[in-house]
């Protein structure tokens, strides 16, 4: 997100004035102190930074990516209003019937 932020010339302070969120907040994020932001937030962050979630949600370590699939899912459980925990239950629910299958 700094990457982004820098890139437009933007400030802390100005990314928190237009997207309403607070500095502390977005300076946690760049900082990877917050390591597990909502969808909602990233989703206003990516809107003030004009740039789609998927750019702002893109990882690359250790040779791991998110592939645009998988981020076009996510976009669309947040587009149908899934919550994080919507989304645990589900997780937990298809661990449970995999297990079950053993």
């Amino acid at each position: 997100m700094k990457h982004y932020r820098d890139e437009r010339g933007m400030t802390i302070n100005e990314l928190s004035n237009l997207a309403g969120i607070s500095k502390s907040y977005i300076s946690s994020i760049e900082r990877g102190l917050q390591k597990n932001p909502s969808i909602q937030v990233l989703q206003k962050l990516a809107d003030t930074l004009n740039i789609s979630l998927s750019q702002l949600l893109e990882c690359k370590s250790e040779g791991f990516t998110i592939d645009e699939e998988w981020l076009q899912l996510v976009n669309k459980a947040i587009e149908q209003g899934l919550t994080k925990q919507e989304f645990l239950e589900y997780i937990h629910f298809i661990q449970f019937k995999r297990e079950q299958r053993m």
